[in-house]
């Protein structure tokens, strides 16, 4: 779900902390398998694509987003959560 098809009302920021380590994985993975990243020439493995994603997270470049009304969760960069007018955590 891109950033700006996320309602402004009732979306929150998680803490990725805060999830047990196979919801975070679960999270993870649907995030990666959802977006479909080229990396051209090189191979990069399934575990290799989450460990990315999880260290933008660790590093504070990435944040988690829950839809409460959805029911779901989005990974998005932190820039782009402040260009929409909001300020991570």
């Amino acid at each position: 779900m891109p950033f700006d098809d996320v309602p402004d009302h009732g979306v929150i920021e998680i803490p990725y902390q805060r999830l047990s380590a196979d919801a975070l994985d679960g999270v993870l993975a649907e995030f990666v398998g959802r977006e479909g990243t080229d990396y051209g020439d090189y191979d990069v493995s399934w575990e290799q694509k989450k460990q990315q994603v999880l260290v933008q997270l660790q590093q504070g470049k990435a944040v988690l987003l829950f839809d409460p009304d959805a029911g779901s969760c989005h990974i998005e960069m932190a820039e782009v959560v402040r260009q929409h007018g909001r300020q991570p955590s």
